[in-house]
């Protein structure tokens, strides 16, 4: 259960989230200026609204998802995860180079991370380091965020 009146935090990456890469993902219309944008389900957005989270970018587009992602499915301006320059650890046991900056970003905050590089280094990592609950939540690439994925966030969110 929660101890804080602060919402956790939902760390969203948008390649393979949001944006599938083959499968049978959203069907892919013609869009001007980003090909991939296309691919983008319009419903998303309300979805992760009604998620009891505070929605955060976790992604490489940066504040170019606030300008070509956002609209296209509804969600208002996000904050966005500022990525450090690349040390020599990165990558060291598996560990993605997102795993760092995103626990030092949620500050002890219960999180999710929605992803679809997450692997149980990562995982493993949050766990020994991370003073509040943490949900590493790993995406199929192929099919982006499904209805059974929201169902685990949200019920994860509610339970934390």
């Amino acid at each position: 259960m929660r101890t804080s009146d602060a919402r956790p935090l939902l760390f969203l990456d948008v390649d393979g989230p949001l944006i599938p890469f083959g499968g049978t993902g959203h069907p892919v219309a013609a869009t001007a200026g980003h090909p991939l944008r296309g691919r983008l389900d319009p419903g998303h957005g309300a979805r992760l609204l009604a998620l009891p989270c505070e929605l955060v970018w976790a992604t490489t587009w940066g504040e170019e998802a606030n300008e070509t992602i956002a609209p296209r499915i509804g969600l208002p301006r996000l904050p966005v995860v500022d990525w450090p320059e690349p040390t020599e650890d990165e990558g060291r046991g598996g560990l993605h180079w997102k795993t760092r900056p995103l626990l030092a970003r949620a500050q002890g905050r219960p999180f999710v991370w929605v992803d679809d590089e997450i692997t149980a280094a990562d995982r493993a990592w949050a766990a020994d380091r991370h003073p509040a609950p943490a949900l590493l939540h790993r995406v199929d690439p192929r099919s982006c965020l499904t209805p059974a994925d929201f169902d685990a966030l949200a019920l994860w969110l509610t339970c934390c």
